[in-house]
C-alpha cells in the first residue's frame, strides 16, 4: 500500500507535468527586443514577456535569454497588449499594433525598475520553485514550497532532479556518481560538503545550478558535474537582515540557526552572516556473511557541532569599477561513538567487540578579493579574483577491544591544507550577437598529513610497535581557455578549448619508533592536457529548444583516494588510499529538449560518457588476517555510461504546483577482488558489473490560503548495483506545511519525513564473502523553522563570477 500509494503521487504528478499547452493556428507577426536592469544598466535573462490581446486573454508568450533578448513570433494581426514580468521588478505594460505596415515590431530596450522599497520587498522569494535549462546547466530557482522541504541545503537536495544525498554519510550524487562537487556562489571551500551543506539554512539559498557539462571557461574537473549553491546577498540601500532558527527530532535532537545582514550607504556595502548546527546523529546497522554465519552490528552516535561566520565588503569606485572582499570562518568540533560487536553463531566463545571513540576538531578559513572593470562597452569587462583557502583538523582516535587478540590502540592524525586560486577573465562582446571569453587561472593546492599510532604495526618478533606516517601532497594547475559564441536567427553556437599543465608530487614518510627507521615513498605526476567543448542550440519558437553539447573532462584523485594513511578500521574492514592512483578522463555527450507549456515547462535529456582509466574501489583480503578485508582504489580499462532525464515544473491550478522528474542510468564498471578456492588459495579476480538504475521523485505544492501552503514528496530510487554492493530499493515520503504572517516578514515551516518508515539502506554482496547488510538512521524527522527578516530598501543582487574547481573524492563505507 506505502508502495503504491508514493508511485501514484508520482505518476500523476508526471502525467499532469507532461500535458502540453493548446497549439494555436500559426500566425505570421512578431515582436521582439531587449531587457535590462534599469539601474545595473546589466542584461535581465529569464523574464517573462506575456502577449495578450486587448481583452487580456493571453496569446502566447516566452522569456528572455542570457543577454536579456527576447523574439516572439507567431502572432496575430491587430492590437496586443507585451507585459514584461520579472520578480522583485516593476511589471510594464505596452501595447502595439501588428499589420501590414509593421508584422515585426521592435520594441527596442525595456528598462525594468525595482519594485517599491517597502518591507515585503527585502528578499524577493517566489511561491513556487521553477526549473530552467540553460545551455550547460539546470538552474533550480528555489521558491518557498522547496523551503518547506528542509531546514538546510542538505535537506532539500533530494528534492532536486538526479541528485540524492547518502543519508549515511552525507556524500552527494549527480546521476548516480559521487564524482561531484559542491560549491557556493561559485567558490569551492575546505569545508567537506556534507559538513558545509548542514550549514547553510534552506531559506538563504535563492538558487541551485545544475551543472552537468560544463563548458571549457569552468575547471574540467567532476564527471557527473558541479552542483552550485547561489545564496541571497543583499546590496540594499540602509540596514536589512534575516533571522532562522530551525529544530529537528527523532531519536537525538538537531538544531541550527542563521543570521545574515547588511548595511550599504553610498558607495560601501558592508555585509555578514553567521550560522550554527548542533545536531546528534545515530545510525546502525548490520552486515552478515551469510555462510561463515559470521554477524557484525555497528551502533553509532554522531555529535557535531559547528559555526560559520561571512564578513564582506563591495565598495563601489563609480560605475565602471567595483571592488569586493570578503571571508568565511568555520568551527567544527565533533564527537563520535562506535560500539561495533563480531556474533559467531556457530561458535560464540570467539565473539568480540570493539568500542571506538574519535574526537574531530577543526577550523577553515577563506579570504577573497574580487575587482571588476567594465568598459564603455555594455558587456565589456575584465575581472581579477584572488582566492585562498585553509584548512586545520585534529581527530583523535582510541579503539577498544574486548574478547579480541588485537590489543588497544591511540590514533591521531593532524591534517593542514591550504589551496590557492588566482583568475583572470576577459569578456569582450564582438558584436551584438558574438561574444569572446579569454581567461587565464592557477591553483595551488598543498595538503600536509601527520599520522601518529601507539600500537599498529608488528615486528619480526610479532610485538606491537608504535609508528608514525607523514604524507605531503601538492597538485599545481596552471590553465588558460578561450570561447567564442555566436548567435544567427533561430541558431546559436560557443566552440572554447581549456590547456592545463599539472604538476603533483607526494611524498609518504613511514618511521618504526621502536628502531627510528624511516621509509620513504615518493611519487611525481605531471601532465599537460587540452580540454575542448562544444555547445548548439536551435530554437525554433520561443517554446521550443533543441541543445546538443560535448565536453572533454577530468577526475582527478581526491587526498581520501591517494592518502595511504588508514581512512577506517573495524574489526573486519579497512580502507586506506592508493598514492599511485592516476586520473580518469571522461568524454561526454548531451542532448536536451526544453518545452514551454501554458502552464509550466518540459525538459528532457539523454547524455553518454566514455571513461579513460576509470578510478574504482578494490576489495582485497587482509594478508596479516584472512578475516579481515582492505578497501583501496585502482585504475582499470575504458567504460561507458548513459542516461535519460525528464524533469518538469508545472501548475495544473492556480493552488496546485508541481515539480516532478524521472531519470535513469547505466554504467558499466570494473573491478578487482579477492577469493579463496577450495583449497583456502587467494583468487585474483577482475569483476565486471553492468548496473542499470532508475528514480523518480514529484513534489506537490498546494497553496490553501495566501499564507497557509501544503507541501507532499514522493521519491523512488530503485535498485543499484556497484562493485561492492547490490543495493536494494528506496522511497520515502514527506510531508510540510508553511505558514507566513506579520505582514509576510516572518513564516513558519513544518515538516514530517519519512512517514512510512521506508527509508534505509539494505544490501546484498557475493564478493569476497556472500554477505547481507542493512543500516538505519533516524529518517522519521519532525522538523521546525521559524524565521524573520527585518529592515527595509531595495532587494539587489550583485552579480558575482561563478568558478568551480573540482576533485575526485573517495570515503565513506558504503
Amino acid at each position: 500500500m506505502k508502495q503504491f500509494l508514493l508511485m501514484l503521487i508520482i505518476a500523476s504528478s508526471t502525467l499532469i507535468s507532461a500535458q502540453p499547452a493548446a497549439h494555436s493556428a500559426l500566425k505570421n507577426g512578431a515582436v521582439y527586443g531587449r531587457v535590462i536592469d534599469a539601474e545595473l544598466n546589466e542584461p535581465l535573462p529569464y523574464v517573462n514577456i506575456v502577449i495578450s490581446d486587448m481583452a487580456k486573454k493571453i496569446i502566447t508568450g516566452g522569456i528572455t535569454d542570457d543577454d536579456g533578448k527576447f523574439y516572439i513570433d507567431n502572432l496575430p494581426e491587430g492590437k496586443i497588449l507585451v507585459s514584461v514580468q520579472f520578480v522583485g521588478f516593476k511589471t510594464i505594460n505596452q501595447d502595439t499594433t501588428i499589420g501590414k505596415a509593421n508584422y515585426k515590431v521592435d520594441l527596442g530596450v525595456i528598462r525594468l525598475e525595482e519594485a517599491s522599497t517597502g518591507l515585503d520587498e527585502v528578499t524577493i522569494v517566489a511561491d513556487v520553485s521553477s526549473i530552467q535549462q540553460r545551455v550547460d546547466r539546470k538552474v533550480i530557482t528555489i521558491g518557498k514550497d522547496l523551503q518547506t522541504a528542509g531546514a538546510t541545503a542538505s535537506e532539500i537536495m533530494n528534492n532536486l532532479p538526479a541528485v540524492s544525498v547518502d543519508q549515511q554519510t552525507g556524500a552527494l550524487s549527480l546521476r548516480g556518481n559521487q564524482n561531484v562537487r559542491v560549491m557556493v556562489d561559485g567558490k569551492l571551500s575546505n569545508i567537506p560538503a556534507e559538513q558545509l551543506l548542514k550549514q547553510i539554512p534552506s531559506t538563504s539559498i535563492k538558487s541551485i545550478e545544475l551543472i552537468t557539462n560544463p563548458s571549457a571557461k569552468y575547471n574540467p574537473e567532476g564527471m557527473s558535474g558541479i552542483i552550485n549553491i547561489i545564496l541571497h546577498k543583499n546590496t540594499q540601500i540602509g540596514f536589512n537582515g534575516n533571522i532562522n532558527v530551525g529544530l529537528a527530532y527523532d531519536i537525538e535532537p538537531k538544531f541550527n540557526s542563521s543570521i545574515d545582514a547588511n548595511y550599504r550607504n553610498g558607495k560601501l556595502n558592508f555585509y555578514g552572516s553567521y550560522s550554527n548546527s548542533v545536531a546528534k546523529n545515530v545510525n546502525y546497522g548490520q552486515i552478515n556473511r551469510v555462510e561463515q554465519e559470521i554477524a557484525q552490528n555497528f551502533n553509532i552516535l554522531n555529535n557535531n557541532k559547528s559555526h560559520l561566520f561571512k564578513v564582506g565588503l563591495d565598495y563601489y569606485l563609480n560605475d565602471k569599477n567595483t571592488l569586493s572582499v570578503f571571508t568565511n570562518q568555520n568551527i567544527f568540533d565533533a564527537w563520535s561513538d562506535v560500539y561495533s560487536s563480531i556474533d559467531y553463531r556457530t561458535n560464540p566463545a570467539l565473539d568480540e567487540s570493539q568500542y571506538t571513540r574519535g574526537d574531530n576538531d577543526n577550523d577553515s578559513q577563506q579570504y577573497n578579493l574580487n575587482y571588476k572593470h567594465d568598459f564603455n562597452e555594455e558587456g565589456h569587462n575584465i575581472e581579477f579574483e584572488a582566492d585562498y583557502n585553509t584548512y586545520n583538523g585534529l581527530t583523535d582516535t582510541s579503539n577498544a577491544f574486548y574478547n579480541s587478540q588485537r590489543p588497544n590502540f591511540i590514533e591521531e592524525t593532524h591534517t593542514d591544507r591550504s589551496n590557492t586560486t588566482l583568475n583572470l577573465d576577459y569578456v569582450n562582446p564582438l558584436t551584438e550577437a558574438t561574444k569572446l571569453e579569454l581567461g587565464l587561472q592557477v591553483r595551488l593546492f598543498d595538503t600536509e598529513l601527520f599520522y601518529e599510532s601507539d600500537a599498529r604495526e608488528t615486528n619480526a618478533n610479532g610485538d606491537y610497535i608504535p609508528t608514525t606516517t607523514r604524507f605531503d601532497y601538492t597538485r599545481d594547475i596552471y590553465s588558460a581557455y578561450a570561447t567564442y559564441g555566436t548567435k544567427k536567427e533561430k541558431w546559436s553556437y560557443q566552440l572554447g578549448l581549456r590547456a592545463e599543465s599539472v604538476y603533483v608530487d607526494s611524498d609518504a614518510f613511514k618511521q618504526d619508533l621502536a628502531s627510528n627507521e624511516v621509509l620513504n615513498i615518493p611519487f611525481e605526476n605531471n601532465y599537460f592536457e587540452l580540454y575542448p567543448s562544444a555547445f548548439f542550440t536551435y530554437s525554433p519558437s520561443e517554446k521550443n529548444s533543441y541543445q546538443l553539447s560535448y565536453s572533454r573532462r577530468i577526475d582527478r584523485p581526491g587526498i581520501g583516494q591517494v592518502n595511504p594513511l588508514p581512512e577506517w578500521n573495524t574489526p573486519l574492514i579497512s580502507q586506506f588510499g592508493n598514492q599511485e592512483l592516476r586520473p580518469q578522463f571522461t568524454n561526454s555527450i548531451e542532448t536536451n529538449y526544453t518545452r514551454q507549456l501554458e502552464k509550466g515547462s518540459l525538459t528532457a535529456g539523454l547524455f553518454y560518457r566514455i571513461i579513460e582509466d576509470e578510478i574504482q574501489q578494490a576489495i582485497l583480503i587482509d594478508r596479516t588476517d584472512i578475516n579481515r578485508l582492505i578497501m583501496t582504489n585502482l585504475n582499470f580499462d575504458n567504460s561507458t555510461a548513459y542516461g535519460i532525464e525528464v524533469s518538469s515544473n508545472y501548475r495544473p491550478t492556480s493552488w496546485w504546483s508541481v515539480n516532478a522528474s524521472f531519470d535513469l542510468y547505466a554504467q558499466s564498471q570494473k573491478s578487482l577482488a579477492e577469493s579463496f578456492d577450495e583449497d583456502q588459495n587467494i583468487l585474483l579476480n577482475t569483476v565486471k558489473v553492468d548496473n542499470v538504475a532508475w528514480s523518480a521523485r514529484a513534489f506537490n505544492n498546494f497553496k490553501i490560503s495566501k499564507s497557509f501552503s501544503l507541501s507532499a514528496f514522493g521519491m523512488y530510487r530503485g535498485k543499484n548495483q556497484n562493485i561492492q554492493f547490490e543495493m536494494e530499493d528506496m522511497l520515502m515520503v514527506n510531508l510540510g506545511l508553511r505558514y507566513t504572517f506579520m505582514e509576510n516578514r516572518a513564516n513558519f515551516s513544518l515538516s514530517y519525513n519519512d512517514i512510512f518508515d521506508t527509508m534505509y539502506a539494505a544490501f546484498e554482496s557475493e564478493r569476497p564473502y556472500a554477505q547481507q547488510g542493512q543500516f538505519n538512521w533516524e529518517s522519521q524527522q519532525i522538523s521546525a523553522r521559524l524565521s524573520y527578516r527585518f529592515g527595509g530598501g531595495n532587494y539587489r543582487a550583485k552579480s558575482r563570477k561563478q568558478r568551480d574547481n573540482d576533485v575526485k573524492e573517495g570515503g565513506g563505507m558504503f
